[in-house]
């Protein structure tokens, strides 16, 4: 065997055992499921839980927004049915009496006994383990109401230092593993003074809130569970009691409706209720605002709707006289003016907010109220940069109001059963758009929409338009149509709520006007884990709006030296690509925040758009929402990689005739690679295959097939193709052993677009 053979394999063998290393790796990324208590105030030291699983070697914690410091204080790991078996046994075997003349209970019995028990606890790697320790363990580990749940078995505390004029509100949690970060948690930063429950507080109210409100309090609903808290309140106070559920873990993958549904209670000394929520309109976390009647002791109830419960069912509850807005109007203004907002709410200091849009950009953005050193909670507000108008009454059928095109109108169903109507001069053949804005704007409105000709003929008509960019919503309740126009002449576009409700909060913004084909980007996952030189797939989301359908290209945006996009295009009609982000050969110490942005020409005009990081989330066991994160995190690990990564030799899609074939070209090691290593198709579209593959002076060939009986031509996108080796384990007890399959990782993604068949040539005889 040749040296230079001898080197080769080397190389190869030394590509394969990294490329093993991280896969394996990815397959058991760290991960958090709650995080107890879900926030802390500004200027204080406090310790958080945090549930997870594969957290071996937390050393780190990041936050985003700037203004807290964390340290990792301990990591605990549950006790294995064998580790519990174990100590119990231990337990029963110390505690029997040693012989006649022992005496029960006597204190140095008692002494040895506990000391002996630690001494087999640390045996068992279990150092910090003592028996009353082990008693409280036992008794939630054999609780027949506990459910196993290894995916928040494992804790980690955190010490949390939130800085004075750390900015109050969201923010996001990580924590950081040798082999990478996990998912992002939600937590607070508050004002308020932070309680925490005591158990047991079912029966009896917890009454350890003694400091005057407002104050923040945390706790977790268990199984069954039911949290009562007792506090002091002056009568005439405007007492605001907020919760934080939902919004703290979006949702629960393996729970119905997927997520804590709690409920709030309001009793007096007297256990009469004042007050009782489930939700705050659409939203799923109660919030209660009521007068106190008198002074006095009072009693607030937190529960699951169900009784469900376990550690990730972490609440937070604001309670007291703050702010807290629940309206604003109109919804938004136009770019580059100043808008006046009147706002409705409880213990606001004002009745109208001036929003200066001077430097902004189309969007929607939030507004608070402050009331001293006090803010509320956030709003939405949106900005467009078409002409606007408020809606006048009378406007109903008889009243119409006239409006030019395009337009967008702020306006309020005022009342129950009310309906505005719009009257506006049209020419055959155009194609009017009209859109509400209204429940993605926390307006309750649940709108209908219809247009119809002046003597009133329904044209079009729609309640429901799905907008897969509202990540937490399950009703999309905002409506959209789009009609041509049959004739020159007027029409009207009604506009109502389909449950005949209505009021000051029923705001809107009516969008009316010509097509503006658009588009916005979701990027997944919101975090990557992988070793130094790997590549990993990651899957792009377009949401195309206004019949936009042509390609976009994509490319990152200020990247650091290292990271490579593969596949970088979603191409015209697709909704959806699968691409792969290929990282440096070198490891970093810290995490990276990437930018992925988008562009296309619309109109002839080149639109650049922004990939918004999200988690794809299962709700219900079966529902999935693309739940927008604030940061799109890479983590980079392992050892440096020696030697070039895999290259896609071509830029331009693959063109693969419907039942022909296409070949593809690969910079890689040369000598044993082809044959050592085995590639296949991740998710391919169906009547797409690898064919062959071969070595070739470059590195490596691939063979693609495309059966015509099942693939068209026109159809675009990236093809994954996954690496693996398959191995013979040695015979076990004389046995033969079936091979194995190992997983290596991901080649650069392939772009490939399907033509036409090539015409069939003949022979002249």
């Amino acid at each position: 065997m040749s040296r230079l053979f001898r080197w080769h394999a080397a190389l190869c063998l030394a590509v394969f055992l990294a490329a093993v290393t991280g896969a394996l790796a990815q397959v058991r990324d760290p991960h958090i499921g709650y995080a107890y208590p879900a926030g802390g105030r500004q200027g204080t030291t406090f310790d958080i839980t945090i549930g997870g699983q594969y957290l071996n070697g937390v050393a780190h914690a990041h936050f985003s927004g700037g203004g807290v410091r964390a340290k990792i204080i301990e990591h605990k790991k549950p006790l294995t049915r064998k580790q519990v078996n174990d100590l119990n046994k231990k337990m029963r075997e110390l505690r029997k009496p040693q012989g006649k003349t022992a005496k029960k209970g006597a204190p140095n019995t008692q002494a040895t006994v506990a000391e002996a028990f630690k001494a087999f606890a640390r045996t068992m790697g279990l150092e910090d383990m003592d028996m009353p320790t082990f008693i409280e363990l036992r008794k939630k580990f054999f609780d027949p109401k506990r459910q196993p749940n290894p995916q928040i078995d494992e804790t980690v505390t955190v010490r949390v230092t939130v800085s004075p004029d750390a900015r109050p509100g969201e923010r996001q949690l990580r924590l950081r593993t040798p082999t990478g970060f996990t998912n992002p948690l939600f937590l607070h930063v508050g004002q308020c003074p932070e309680y925490r429950e005591k158990e047991p507080n079912d029966k009896e109210p917890d009454a350890g809130i003694q400091q005057p409100l407002p104050v923040a309090i945390n706790g977790q609903i268990l199984p069954g569970d039911v949290d009562r808290f007792r506090f002091k309140a002056i009568k005439g106070t405007r007492l605001v009691a907020a919760v934080d559920a939902r919004k703290l873990m979006p949702y629960l993958a393996d729970a119905v409706p997927g997520w804590f549904q709690a409920t709030l209670t309001l009793f007096d000394a007297h256990q009469n209720v004042v007050a009782y929520q489930d939700d705050f309109r659409f939203h799923p976390d109660p919030v209660i605002s009521c007068e106190v009647p008198e002074d006095g002791e009072y009693v607030l109830e937190i529960k699951d709707a169900i009784y469900r419960g376990r550690e990730d069912f972490v609440y937070r509850i604001v309670l007291g006289d703050v702010p807290f807005v629940t309206g604003i109007f109109p919804l938004g203004g136009p770019v580059g003016a100043q808008t006046t907002v009147a706002v409705t709410g409880w213990n606001l200091p004002v009745d109208e907010l001036s929003v200066d849009a001077a430097k902004k950009r189309p969007g929607v953005f939030p507004v608070s109220v402050s009331r001293g050193t006090w803010v509320s909670n956030r709003v939405p507000f949106a900005l467009d940069t078409l002409p606007e108008c408020l809606e006048k009454e009378p406007n109903d059928a008889k009243k119409a109001r006239k409006i030019k095109l395009p337009v967008i109108v702020n306006g309020r169903i005022g009342r129950p059963g009310d309906c505005d109507v719009f009257r506006f001069t049209g020419r055959a053949g155009d194609e009017v758009v009209a859109e509400v804005l209204a429940r993605r704007l926390e307006s309750p409105l649940d709108s209908i929409l219809k247009v119809t000709d002046a003597a009133g003929k329904q044209l079009a008509v729609n309640d429901d338009h799905e907008d897969k960019g509202a990540g937490l919503a399950t009703h999309h309740a905002d409506s959209r149509l789009s009609v041509t126009l049959p004739a020159d002449a007027d029409y009207l576009i009604h506009l109502g709520d389909t449950q005949h409700k209505g009021g000051t909060a029923y705001g809107y913004r009516l969008r009316l006007g010509p097509r503006r084909p658009d588009f916005q980007l979701r990027v997944v996952p919101s975090g990557i884990n992988a070793r130094a030189g790997m590549t990993v797939p990651i899957t792009v989301y377009a949401l195309r709006s206004d019949g936009f359908s042509g390609d976009i290209a994509l490319n990152l945006k200020d990247t650091p030296k290292g990271f490579a996009l593969s596949g970088g295009w979603i191409p015209d009609g697709r909704d959806k690509v699968r691409l792969t982000l290929t990282l440096p050969q070198v490891p970093l110490k810290e995490p990276v925040e990437l930018c992925l942005q988008g562009r296309a020409t619309i109109d002839g005009s080149q639109v650049r758009r922004t990939a918004v990081p999200a988690e794809d989330m299962m709700q219900a066991f079966l529902y999935r929402h693309l739940v927008p994160m604030q940061d799109w995190m890479v983590s980079v690990t392992g050892r440096k990689r020696y030697g070039s990564p895999l290259e896609l030799l071509e830029d331009a899609p693959v063109r693969l005739a419907a039942g022909d074939t296409a070949r593809v070209r690969f910079a890689a090691p040369k000598g044993q690679f082809a044959k050592q290593v085995q590639l296949e198709l991740s998710e391919p579209p169906e009547g797409i295959a690898i064919e062959k593959v071969s070595p070739d002076q470059a590195g490596l060939v691939i063979l693609l097939t495309a059966d015509a009986t099942k693939v068209k031509p026109g159809l675009k996108g990236n093809l994954i193709v996954n690496t693996f080796m398959e191995y013979t384990p040695k015979p076990k007890d004389g046995k033969p052993r079936p091979k194995r399959r190992v997983p290596t990782g991901t080649l650069p993604a392939i772009p490939f677009e399907i033509v036409a068949a090539r015409p069939a040539t003949s022979t002249s005889p």
